[in-house]
């Protein structure tokens, strides 16, 4: 093969290799939008199992007050409550028990995120942390994700109160 066959072809090689990535560029600039959709579809599902879990938790352990949350940490709920331990020698403190589960905003990067907060009686039991790329989401692994640490929680809780 000649010289200028082999020029004549790297020079073809590499010509497709750039419209192949101006190919990708675009195709994930166009699909911004379409993330973002992803991410709010699957946000909201995933706020209602949220929502009906941590509901139930607070139905078993009474004096745990539910708060759905919206803030710049993400979307989600929260059950938390306050008791008062007195010692032996009669004096009180307060003690705080929280389980915070969101999902975070969409960022720039083409995710959905789970987070997990959990505190008993004034200690932190556990921080989850749970991410998925949005172009390959299983919704039915962060529902049982979701299930399983309210299910870690209530078995925390209960071992320690």
């Amino acid at each position: 093969m000649e010289f200028d066959d082999r020029l004549q072809r790297a020079i073809e090689r590499g010509r497709a290799t750039r419209e192949e990535a101006g190919r990708a560029t675009a195709e994930r600039e166009m699909s911004v939008e379409d993330l973002k959709s992803v991410h709010s579809r699957c946000r909201l599902e995933l706020v209602e199992r949220i929502e009906n879990c941590l509901k139930k938790l607070a139905d078993h352990f009474p004096g745990f007050r539910y708060s759905p949350q919206m803030n710049e940490s993400g979307w989600g709920a929260t059950i938390s409550r306050d008791d008062i331990s007195v010692s032996r020698d009669r004096s009180t403190s307060s003690l705080y028990s929280r389980l915070e589960v969101t999902v975070s905003p969409f960022g720039s990067a083409a995710i959905i995120e789970l987070v997990a907060k959990g505190a008993i009686r004034n200690k932190e039991v556990f921080h989850r942390r749970n991410f998925q790329q949005l172009s390959q989401v299983d919704l039915d692994s962060f529902s049982e994700l979701i299930d399983l640490w309210v299910l870690e929680y209530a078995e925390l809780y209960a071992a320690g109160s």
